[in-house]
């Protein structure tokens, strides 16, 4: 690993759509930002479904018993605790001067257990600017069926946005 470079490299920040886990628990509830209102991944609505977790957020959604039955308390129902704040964030970009939750981050609960990031719930979508500037002969390559180049040619008259 370079100077430079960093754990987080390549790794998605994590929103409220993703899931928890707990080495101890359950169930895999969604993250729940309270730490904000500010600022949002991926998304230019503001939907509250897109705000950054930052390395205060430590409630989830549920929030009573949210990884679900505890193996720490014999299979009795989760009493979440947690023992500080998000470890293993990403310090190099902050929210209201607090780190970014990514995939690697992790989270200790006063009970025994270790949460973790099962899902960042972020999800992909090709834009206009990634059909313009998709090189045909690879898609080709990729997709035999579809001849891209026409495809981009097609959507030529929606991608002057692009330009």
């Amino acid at each position: 690993m370079s100077e430079n470079s960093s754990p987080h490299d390549s790794k998605h920040f994590v929103i409220p759509k993703g899931k928890a886990m707990c080495n101890k628990g359950t169930k895999f509830p969604n993250f729940k930002v309270t730490s904000h209102q500010k600022h949002y991944w991926n998304d230019e609505e503001g939907e509250s479904d897109y705000l950054a977790v930052t390395e205060d957020d430590v409630m989830f959604n549920p929030p009573s018993v949210p990884f679900g039955n505890c193996s720490v308390k014999n299979g009795n129902p989760c009493a979440f605790a947690p023992a500080g704040k998000w470890q293993k964030t990403y310090d190099k970009v902050k929210v209201m001067g607090k780190s970014c939750v990514t995939e690697i981050s992790e989270l200790m609960c006063a009970t025994g257990g270790k949460i973790t990031v099962m899902k960042h719930g972020q999800t992909t979508a090709m834009t206009k600017h990634n059909v313009k500037n998709a090189d045909p002969k690879e898609q080709q390559n990729i997709n035999p069926l579809l001849s891209y180049k026409e495809f981009q040619e097609e959507q030529d008259d929606d991608l002057d946005v692009c330009k």
